[in-house]
């Protein structure tokens, strides 16, 4: 069980909240002067980092307040949490730990490559 502690409210179980994606994501000041491509990537590319990452969180079972908070994306550690409307606190950054010792970011293969059915055989 993942609490998540709402500013407003206190600590709570995570499904009283409704996840609202990336924190501090400016709209657009004209929308129309935008090029398809550009409003599109507005619209649906999200960074998806592994640690450190601000987000926006809904406390839809309490008092249905929006609120922003840091959390790593890797461990589940929640670092920080803070009103909407409110600046993000400076957190230190720490490469994310994993249990198994896997590379911080990656799989540690991305050097190797996989030779495709066909590759290789002579013409």
């Amino acid at each position: 069980m993942l609490l998540i502690p709402c500013p407003y409210c206190g600590e709570r179980d995570i499904a009283e909240f409704g996840y609202g994606g990336e924190a501090h994501r400016a709209r657009p000041a004209d929308p129309a002067a935008l090029s398809d491509a550009e409003w599109a990537g507005y619209l649906f590319m999200r960074r998806n980092p592994k640690g450190v990452f601000a987000e926006r969180w809904h406390h839809a079972a309490g008092c249905r307040r929006w609120f922003n908070l840091v959390r790593d994306t890797a461990t589940d550690a929640i670092l920080a949490v803070y009103k909407a409307g409110e600046p993000q606190p400076e957190i230190a950054a720490e490469p994310p730990r994993t249990p198994s010792g896997e590379p911080p970011i990656g799989s540690g293969n991305e050097g190797a490559r996989i030779a495709l059915p066909g590759e290789g055989d002579a013409p």
